[in-house]
């Protein structure tokens, strides 16, 4: 079996070609990306097997090397992506030109291609924000550019769903280690400053609920996708429901002392609860695990501490 992964040197996409290269039956991994976040780690990772994994630098509305680096796979991964954070509603030309009609571009090559299965990763915040709780049925309605542009990239993946096995998964916010690791991800970012600097700023009154899930939960899901007979169709992918002072807090237990400061106290944030999809949680095989241990098991991949307060 022969994998293509857009964005295979991000944040999720480095672990999950790990993760893949566990499987005996894959065969071939190639790695699509533009390293537009300047991010090379995944040359550096030893946990690699070389003569399974390839690198093609490209960009997604390059379509002509995408139909010719589709000549010969069976499953595609397209994670590849301008990121929100924390610029999620500047550059509305980038999120369009790379979100939307790079995505369009993908998915004109692979109407034309042998592959069989493809894997969207998208986003929770295609629903925008809302006080009341989120499932796979509410009416998308994205607030920001970026949501915005996943969702037209959702659209375009639509047609496919009767050409070949598709599926639309729409991620809550992801944490946790990888070696590339995203430290503009809120998660990631407290526990950065709360070692380093020893001290959290949150941004409004804390009280907003976001969708959260680690990136071991992603990327285990993702790769049992593989051999799972889960209809084509939309998925939200999301684990616990945490505000972000809840976070802080959890924060503050694992490092004593952490000082918390709060800018623009007075302000309400946008607020997302995401409901668990349990169609696609139920491809989760890994062992139980709670978001502070999650957060213990970050916290130890730091190489030092810069924070006295740290024990």
């Amino acid at each position: 079996m022969n994998i293509l992964i857009t964005g295979g040197a991000g944040y999720i996409g480095n672990e999950l070609v790990f993760e893949l290269l566990k499987d005996p039956r894959v065969e071939k991994i190639v790695v699509y990306d533009n390293l537009s976040r300047r991010n090379y780690n995944l040359f550096l990772d030893n946990r690699y097997e070389p003569r399974k994994v390839r690198f093609i630098m490209g960009e997604l509305l390059d379509s002509r090397n995408l139909r010719k680096v589709l000549e010969d796979i069976d499953v595609v991964y397209h994670l590849a992506a301008k990121v929100s954070t924390p610029l999620a509603s500047e550059h509305s030309h980038l999120f369009e030109q790379i979100n939307h009609w790079g995505t369009a571009e993908l998915v004109y090559a692979l109407e034309e291609s042998p592959v069989k299965r493809c894997v969207y990763l998208s986003t929770t915040s295609v629903y925008g924000a809302s006080d009341q709780m989120i499932t796979v049925d509410t009416p998308p309605d994205p607030r920001t550019f970026y949501g915005s542009s996943k969702l037209r990239g959702e659209a375009h993946i639509e047609r496919l769903f009767n050409k070949m096995d598709a599926w639309i998964i729409r991620c809550g916010n992801v944490y946790g280690y990888s070696p590339s690791l995203r430290f503009d991800a809120v998660i990631n970012r407290f526990m950065f400053e709360a070692n380093f600097i020893g001290r959290i700023q949150i941004t409004g009154n804390g009280k907003q609920q976001r969708a959260f899930i680690h990136v071991d939960k992603v990327v285990n899901v993702l790769a049992n996708l593989l051999h799972h007979p889960l209809p084509s169709g939309t998925y939200n992918l999301s684990e616990h429901n945490v505000s972000i002072e809840s976070v802080a807090e959890m924060i503050r237990e694992i490092f004593p002392g952490l000082d918390m400061i709060f800018v623009n106290q007075h302000l309400v944030m946008r607020e997302i609860k995401v409901e668990a999809d349990h169609r696609i949680l139920s491809l989760l095989s890994l062992p139980p695990v709670s978001m502070k241990e999650e957060l213990i098991n970050l916290k130890d991949k730091f190489s030092f501490s810069s924070f006295s307060g740290n024990h």
